[in-house]
């Protein structure tokens, strides 16, 4: 192992350490708070995101969309990551444009840029997975995909049973369904739209949708960034 191998396994841990970490009572405390804002949140909006969300999945699933991607070989981790480093400057700022410029147009316009940006997260990872050197057209490594997904945009309970899954990834995935249709659509929807729905919602907001939806998207989209370089570190260690 090399010195940046060695770096990189020090991150790792400290990042599986937060992933490990179990819900404080705080967090259970928003979680229903948030529940109750959810009655706030017009049905309208509900429905962009929850049709977008199933939508995203079903594709990712399927494969009929992103999976052209060859899984790289023959290269060192610090060269893939260097690689995945100008992924996420490519993506990061294609969302934050997207968010800026969708939230200062209205309500109707701002609606546009979930789907958009979902559809930036899910490029995002399947060309992140192939850096890695895994092949997107298997079924069970696009499954593994929106398990990174729900690991970064779910709440403390969630995230501490995806990363008790993905950790012993080659034995869980074994007993998961190949059918589509057995996806939980409704968890998966309700925890993204929990983590993400306030910012979005401000993005809304005439006057200030402009500034909020791009730094929304950034930040969301270095959190995807940040939990699918270790959730990739972790298979290629093991």
């Amino acid at each position: 192992m090399n010195n940046y191998e060695d770096s990189a396994l020090k991150e790792m841990f400290i990042w599986q350490e937060k992933m490990k970490k179990k819900p404080s009572f705080s967090s259970g405390m928003a979680k229903g708070i948030q529940n109750k804002m959810n009655n706030l949140i017009p049905a309208k909006v509900q429905n962009v995101i929850n049709t977008s969300v199933e939508n995203m999945a079903k594709l990712v699933l399927a494969g009929s969309e992103f999976s052209s991607k060859r899984p790289v070989t023959n290269m060192s981790l610090q060269e893939r990551e260097i690689l995945a480093k100008k992924a996420i400057e490519f993506y990061r700022t294609s969302a934050t444009v997207s968010g800026a410029g969708t939230g200062a147009a209205g309500i109707l316009v701002g609606l546009t840029d979930f789907p958009i940006l979902l559809s930036l997260k899910v490029k995002f990872l399947f060309e992140i997975a192939s850096i890695y050197g895994f092949d997107v057209r298997s079924y069970k490594e696009r499954l593994y995909i929106l398990y990174v997904f729900q690991l970064a945009f779910s709440s403390d309970k969630r995230r501490l049973e995806i990363y008790t899954q993905i950790s012993n990834w080659e034995t869980y995935v074994k007993e998961l369904p190949t059918d589509i249709s057995s996806f939980d659509w409704t968890t998966f929807q309700q925890e993204y739209r929990d983590y993400i729905d306030l910012a979005k919602m401000l993005q809304l907001v005439p006057g200030i949708g402009a500034a909020v939806g791009g730094y929304a998207n950034y930040k969301l989209m270095t959190k995807l960034y940040d939990t699918a370089l270790n959730a990739y570190r972790l298979r290629v260690f093991n």
